[in-house]
């Protein structure tokens, strides 16, 4: 297509719901085409939540996870919570939208008591809302750069006040967590309380899963498997206090100074949920087909989180997923076969603190050393300022 948008591809116009890993991917991919877009947003920057963990305990490491999409998008970048999908009108309606200027043609404004709402016409959907979970591993807030960058940095001094710190959750956030605490602060007592035996995501490697355990015991992190907290709704997470005492359904107590939660991550469907009732799969994703287009909608595209695909849910497959979308709709519009997303062998890697980790390439074990080089020490957020066009700070 060179830099001009081609005679087919001047009536599209795509709105991107979501600017996680997937959208921005998307996003940057349109930019580079000239193919016009605009990409939405609660939060005014794209938050690299790979690294989200790091950024709880790493006094100053919040500021390189958060890249303000302005900066990159300039114009074609909205702030605002989507509050309803017409697909009659094939519009995307904002609330608490900006409003730039009166000039703009690309959308319309209007008022619904004392908030302004903007209507975001589409040719094209790209949806790409994620998923949600409580903070620190997910941070799903209207909210401006300086604001989330200080919730992170109020939590790293929750943590440097506490000596005793209960991680709830076994999985992979929370296996990354505990072992983020004890690298930063060997000196600390961290309990990690699990209920099942095997720990991280149940789709890795029995051997990854048990080199994730043995590092874990290595660090001298506590263990609490097959148990669960059964007092969470009297404990208030994030929050240093004296003495807080966990209890589990085993009758076992652990006395604490802090609770961080890592669990509860779910499909984040409230932009689609009453428009798409009938396409939604039983966690709340978009049942999509081999195109990755929302079940019939064929100018709608589910990607990331939010598509019912059986893969884990990774930064890596959001960007796979996006560059079937973006090659999808220059596809259509030229009338030419479009390319079929397929799920390959599992591609996983734990990052358990800057010095350690371990995972799977493809299916296949790697070990601790390759891992610490390819994700621990930076956790790939020189990847995301480079897809930004940015420089870290």
């Amino acid at each position: 297509m060179g830099s001009q948008v081609s005679m087919e591809m001047e009536a599209v116009q795509v709105v991107i719901v979501g600017g996680g890993f997937g959208g921005i991917a998307a996003a940057s991919q349109l930019q580079a085409l000239n193919i016009p877009f605009t990409l939405v947003d609660m939060k005014d920057s794209f938050h690299h939540n790979v690294a989200a963990l790091r950024a709880s305990v790493e006094s100053g490491f919040a500021k390189k996870t958060f890249i303000s999409y302005a900066v990159t998008f300039k114009e074609n970048f909205r702030q605002g919570l989507v509050v309803e999908i017409d697909l009659e009108d094939q519009t995307v309606l904002l609330e608490g939208g900006e409003v730039l200027s009166c000039s703009l043609l690309s959308a319309s404004y209007f008022r619904v008591g004392w908030l302004w709402q903007e209507a975001l016409p589409f040719s094209h959907l790209i949806l790409a809302t994620g998923s949600t979970g409580l903070f620190p591993g997910k941070f799903n807030q209207v909210s401006s750069q300086q604001a989330a960058i200080q919730a992170y940095e109020d939590l790293v001094r929750q943590v440097q006040r506490s000596q005793s710190i209960v991680v709830v959750g076994g999985g992979s956030a929370g296996v990354e967590m505990a072992a983020e605490i004890k690298t930063e602060y060997p000196q600390k007592e961290v309990t990690l309380i699990h209920s099942q035996i095997a720990l991280a995501d149940k789709e890795l490697l029995p051997c990854v899963r048990q080199e994730a355990k043995e590092i874990l015991l290595q660090k001298g992190v506590n263990l609490l498997l097959s148990e669960r907290v059964s007092n969470l709704e009297e404990l208030s997470p994030n929050e240093h206090r004296e003495c807080i005492r966990v209890q589990t359904d085993k009758d076992t107590e652990v006395a604490t100074n802090l609770v961080i939660v890592c669990n509860g991550i779910k499909v984040n469907s409230s932009a689609y949920r009453s428009v798409f009732e009938s396409q939604l799969a039983g966690n709340g994703a978009l049942r999509v087909n081999q195109y990755l287009q929302v079940e019939g909608c064929s100018h709608i595209y589910a990607i990331g989180d939010c598509a019912n695909v059986k893969e884990p849910k990774t930064a890596y497959h959001a960007g796979l997923h996006a560059n079937i979308a973006v090659a999808n709709i220059i596809n259509s519009r030229k009338h030419r076969p479009l390319k079929a997303y397929k799920p390959g062998a599992l591609t996983f890697l734990l990052a358990m603190g800057r010095n350690d980790g371990v995972g799977q390439i493809s299916g296949f074990y790697v070990g601790r050393f390759m891992v610490r080089l390819a994700k621990s020490r930076d956790l790939f957020v020189s990847t995301s300022w480079k897809t930004m066009r940015q420089s870290p700070p």
